[in-house]
């Protein structure tokens, strides 16, 4: 059984909720429901705790428009194991992330256009439903660097959404590794609905779970205090001409990103903007490709 989550409410000007966003991503949240002047946002029970709290509450309520302006208000809850598509229902319909991508929820119906790739997620409590300008920026990124015969591995995989995404855009085979429980049995479900369960490998663990090995593509969509510490084991998991995507990034976070790149040995070869979100595509000083005629999968036999 998923832990509980733990919901804060936040009611707040309009213009600061897509900010609001941008910093509970920060603070470690997964998944969020906004309308107007409220914003929910979730994360697990398990990583909720008084710092945590009080961090929350500082930075929150600090935030202003202008002294003429009310402060946020926050209230906090737990919410017990519940199905999530009854309240995410009336808020979550198909969306066109590319000319070719489209994410449908599986309430929904949807008519795909001649070449439509579309992916159906059933999202729970899980990040990754298409909505969030992080998760449309790598999936953008995806379709200029992913070519057919890929071996790919999703760090921090959440709704399964980027790993589905690879294997129908023409990945081989994917590992998809996750910390979060919900999250796991959220990308094994998926995975079944888009018929890709034989092709993808999902791991319930973090990076040390996935044997060193030899990925073409490499993807996190996290916030940048995750992916930093993670950099040198993503990278020992790459080819020598493998790619790494880097979404779940503010364009605050550009300058030092950098920098821990550069620590690495490695450089950015694209930039994508939506917003005060960025993702990246990162390599070494060989250019990215992905060698269909190289066989197994790293860590195989998990």
């Amino acid at each position: 059984m998923p832990p509980p989550y733990i919901e804060i409410q936040i009611s707040a000007h309009p213009e600061l909720v897509e900010r609001l966003i941008a910093i509970m991503s920060q603070l470690g949240f997964e998944g969020f429901w906004e309308d107007e002047s409220l914003l929910k946002c979730y994360i697990s029970a398990t990583r909720w705790n008084p710092a945590l709290a009080n961090e929350v509450r500082t930075t929150v309520t600090r935030m202003q428009l202008s002294s003429t302006t009310p402060r946020p208000v926050i209230t906090v809850r737990v919410i017990e194991d519940r199905n999530w598509n009854e309240d995410w229902e009336t808020t979550i319909a198909p969306i066109r992330v590319t000319d070719r991508i489209v994410i449908k929820p599986t309430w929904q119906e949807f008519s795909p256009s001649p070449g439509d790739l579309v992916i159906t997620i059933d999202p729970k409590m899980s990040f990754g439903t298409g909505y969030h300008e992080s998760t449309r920026l790598v999936l953008r990124l995806m379709e200029q660097h992913l070519h057919a015969g890929c071996r790919l591995l999703d760090v921090g995989t959440g709704t399964g959404i980027l790993a589905i995404a690879g294997l129908k855009l023409g990945a081989t085979l994917a590992v998809a590794v996750d910390v979060d429980e919900w999250s796991y049995e959220n990308a094994l479900e998926n995975s079944r609905l888009n018929h890709v369960e034989d092709s993808l490998t999902v791991v319930r663990g973090d990076m040390m779970s996935v044997a060193a090995g030899s990925f073409d593509l490499i993807l996190a969509n996290i916030q940048l205090n995750v992916i930093a510490p993670l950099l040198p084991a993503m990278k020992a998991r790459m080819t020598g001409a493998g790619v790494l995507l880097l979404s779940g990034l503010l364009l605050d976070d550009r300058d030092d990103l950098l920098g821990r790149l550069s620590e690495q040995g490695l450089v950015i070869r694209e930039e994508m903007r939506e917003n005060e979100w960025m993702a990246v595509a990162v390599g070494g000083e060989r250019g990215p490709h992905c060698d269909p005629r190289a066989g197994g999968i790293p860590g195989e036999g998990y």
